[in-house]
């Protein structure tokens, strides 16, 4: 893979049905142009995702929203105006034009205007809606960083875009809005609270799936590293592995016997854990320990979506006995 030297570069490949990774504030992207069938089908190669997992669709600007989406409630456009450009994705009533492979064969569409400007320039000069999961294996480690991206994919896709670390560092919150109800799909990089603010009312919650997510990141099994990983609320007296690692939000008063510890946020602040999470968690899985002890996050703000990302990330399906 050969990364372009510029966003006139990239945007020409998008429209031309190519597949380019893409920084936004939340994750790396891995992009195409959403109305292309075959396009969007390089996309499921490339990562090897299944197609029953659908995709969040990407727009430059809020104008573009008519292109892909059928109508655009009123509480709907109170969270667009308090939460875009941002870690927001709405599932809304799909457009005709927008394939059935984005949604999984669903009538719902998840879009987001990104906040990362680099990308929404490339998105302005392509001048297409761009289909954008996170640019690694399915169900692997999220990237936010260029490299992480290089790591996973690799020559699978044609081009990347290295716009430094990602700010936010974890994925989009998703909500589903039908009238005036909404409902949380994916904890991310909003917190739940700051939404309830935003539309004046409880949020529902539905973090759970089927056999077939009502959006991406549902699944029992996601965001996993290859080494094992454990969660738990205090650190162990002694270390479960020969080597271990431990993933702690703040300084440990003892970790002795650990090979490896990251700390996310040596004073406790959830948003400095967050823009860490997924290097540290990158960098654990690549010390070649037998295992990786996290600590469970407070369950507040951002910490509850970092806590959903554990709890996928060490989910272990049960043996089926012979």
């Amino acid at each position: 893979m050969s990364p372009p030297a510029s966003i006139e570069m990239i945007a020409d490949i998008l429209r031309k049905g190519g597949l380019a990774a893409l920084p936004t504030e939340t994750v790396y992207g891995l992009g195409a142009n959403a109305l292309d069938p075959v396009a969007v089908a390089r996309i499921f190669a490339a990562k090897e995702r299944p197609f029953f997992d659908p995709l969040i669709v990407h727009l430059a600007d809020l104008d573009w929203l008519p292109r892909v989406v059928k109508s655009f409630p009123p509480i709907a456009k109170t969270l667009a105006e308090r939460f875009w450009p941002g870690p927001m994705t709405l599932v809304l009533p799909k457009s005709e034009v927008v394939p059935d492979l984005v949604t999984s064969g669903m009538p719902t569409v998840g879009i987001r205007i990104p906040d990362h400007e680099l990308t929404r320039q490339v998105l302005r000069l392509a001048n297409v809606p761009v289909a954008a999961p996170s640019a690694n294996l399915f169900g692997r480690l999220s990237p936010t960083t260029a490299e992480h991206v290089r790591e996973q994919l690799g020559d699978r896709i044609d081009a990347l875009l290295d716009g430094g670390p990602c700010r936010v560092g974890v994925e989009s919150s998703i909500l589903r809005v039908e009238g005036d109800r909404v409902t949380l799909l994916r904890p991310g990089g909003i917190p739940v609270e700051e939404i309830e603010i935003a539309v004046g009312a409880p949020v529902h919650h539905e973090l759970t799936t089927g056999d077939k997510p009502a959006a991406p990141g549902m699944l029992d099994s996601h965001y996993a590293p290859r080494t094992p990983l454990t969660v738990g609320n205090q650190i162990p007296p002694a270390a479960p592995w020969p080597r271990s690692g431990l993933l702690t939000f703040e300084a440990p008063h003892d970790s002795h016997g650990y090979a490896m510890v990251e700390v996310l946020s040596p004073k406790g602040d959830l948003v400095t854990a967050a823009a860490q999470f997924f290097q540290a968690l990158h960098r654990l899985d690549a010390a070649g320990l037998d295992g990786i002890f996290a600590i469970a996050f407070p369950d507040r703000g951002l910490g509850r979506a970092l806590n959903d990302r554990l709890k996928r990330a060490a989910f272990r399906k049960a043996e089926t006995p012979n």
